[in-house]
């Protein structure tokens, strides 16, 4: 009997061991999944360090956000917070960028630029240098609501883009109007009493044999150069007022004080026309500011309320307090002011009545001292009239620091010119319209 044959006979000769040696395929599986479990572990560390560079970009991007806005956010931020209205137009005149002011201003409408702005960016694209732009509204006036001037520029950006930029010059234009308007008026009431008075000399001259023809035409010298002087002392006292800050220096001054010494300088205008002026009981009541010019611009409101009332009529004044304001109203039974002219009575040399303001020696400017005052001294002057019944003008300036007990009994009292009234000569007092 042959014996078996060997181990090694089993690999057909060929000499590959196919055993669990480090030849065998137990050995090359071995290998391959070292290989796949190496692989996995580079996959899973590159994983590991992409989702810790994503995460860490994720969070600097997070905190960027956070701690600040971007580049374009602060331009559209820029664009829309600009006090003047911005416009970006492109080569074919279409709206690329606005902010609300250009909506605001009126040349931006439905997201279409106004023509002219168009035009104007058209021609700016084409010469590359900035031009002007009127954008005023065509509906409106310098007296109206709302800008009534417009005024701009047109700048081109390169390619095809042009940006308008535009703002309010409404304050800019009236103040050059008002200007050419004082200038005007300065003049043309100067040369009045000027040439006045050249004529009346050359009449006393003529004249001369005819003792009640000097006497006559020396009193129309006199009342002339005494209307002239008024005229420049107001110019003066306007003059130093318009466009002052505060008062500086103030002194706690009474109001019985300054109606008494308003009252005392038109007692002889009173008297002429034959107006009766009824006045309210005293009040105590005291503000800061300066006598003088308060006494000033009462006495104005008062003359102007005798000028503008019925011969044997009358005027009356009342003061009381109210949120810590002093109030001085001074009422009369008039012609009243027409509504669309309560706006402009404070302006300079402006009359409602200029034939009736000659004839009774008016300046035009008295009300525009009242405001200015009132301005300084930190108040008001506010008017309430109706044509056919007359007007009130209340002057308002803050009170004093301190105030008696017994003011607080004579601002609960809210009907003193009625009291006055039925007191005084025996008259009834009208409503005082919006002071009552």
């Amino acid at each position: 009997m042959k014996n078996p044959p060997s181990s090694c006979h089993r690999c057909h000769g060929t000499g590959v061991h196919s055993g669990p040696g480090p030849g065998g395929p137990a050995y090359d599986a071995d290998v391959t999944t070292l290989g796949y479990a190496a692989l996995l572990i580079v996959v899973l560390a590159l994983g590991i360090a992409g989702g810790h560079l994503l995460t860490r970009l994720l969070a600097r991007r997070e905190r960027n956000q956070q701690h600040g806005p971007t580049v374009a956010e602060l331009l559209q931020r820029l664009v829309h917070s600009n006090g003047n209205g911005i416009v970006v137009l492109n080569k074919f005149g279409d709206v690329v960028l606005h902010n609300p002011k250009a909506v605001e201003l009126g040349f931006i409408k439905d997201s279409h630029a106004d023509p002219r702005a168009s035009k104007a960016a058209e021609q700016a694209v084409e010469s590359g240098d900035r031009v002007a732009v009127d954008l005023s509204p065509l509906n409106r006036t310098l007296r109206g609501r709302g800008p009534a001037a417009v005024l701009g520029e047109v700048r081109p950006l390169g390619d095809g883009y042009a940006v308008v930029d535009a703002g309010d010059e409404s304050d800019a234009v009236r103040l050059e109007a008002t200007r050419r308007d004082f200038v005007a008026n300065v003049s043309h009431e100067l040369k009045t009493p000027v040439g006045a008075l050249a004529l009346l000399a050359e009449a006393v001259i003529d004249a001369a044999g005819d003792p009640d023809e000097v006497r006559r035409f020396s009193d129309k010298i006199l009342h002339e150069s005494t209307r002239l002087g008024t005229l420049v002392s107001e110019l003066i006292a306007l003059s130093r007022l318009e466009g002052a800050e505060r008062l500086p220096e103030m002194t706690t001054v009474e109001v019985d004080d300054v109606v008494e010494e308003a009252l005392g300088r038109c007692k002889v205008a009173a008297e002429q026309n034959d107006i009766t002026v009824n006045l309210d009981e005293p009040s105590g009541l005291q503000v800061d500011g300066d006598r003088t010019l308060l006494s000033t611009a009462l006495s104005n409101l008062v003359t102007n309320a005798i000028s503008y009332s019925p011969t044997g009529s009358s005027v009356s004044v009342s003061r009381k307090l109210a949120d810590d304001h002093i109030e001085i109203a001074v009422t009369d039974r008039g012609i009243g002011i027409p509504e669309q002219d309560q706006q402009r009575v404070f302006e300079r040399f402006f009359r409602v009545d200029p034939a009736r303001s000659r004839a009774t020696g008016g300046t035009g400017l008295g009300l525009a001292i009242v405001k200015h005052v009132a301005a300084n001294h930190g108040g008001e002057v506010r008017l309430w009239s109706r044509s056919g019944t007359g007007s009130t003008f209340t002057l308002r300036v803050p009170k004093h620091a301190v105030v008696h007990a017994d003011v607080h009994e004579a601002d609960h009292d809210t009907t003193p010119v009625r009291r006055a009234a039925d007191t005084a000569h025996g008259q009834q007092a009208v409503e005082t319209g919006g002071v009552r």
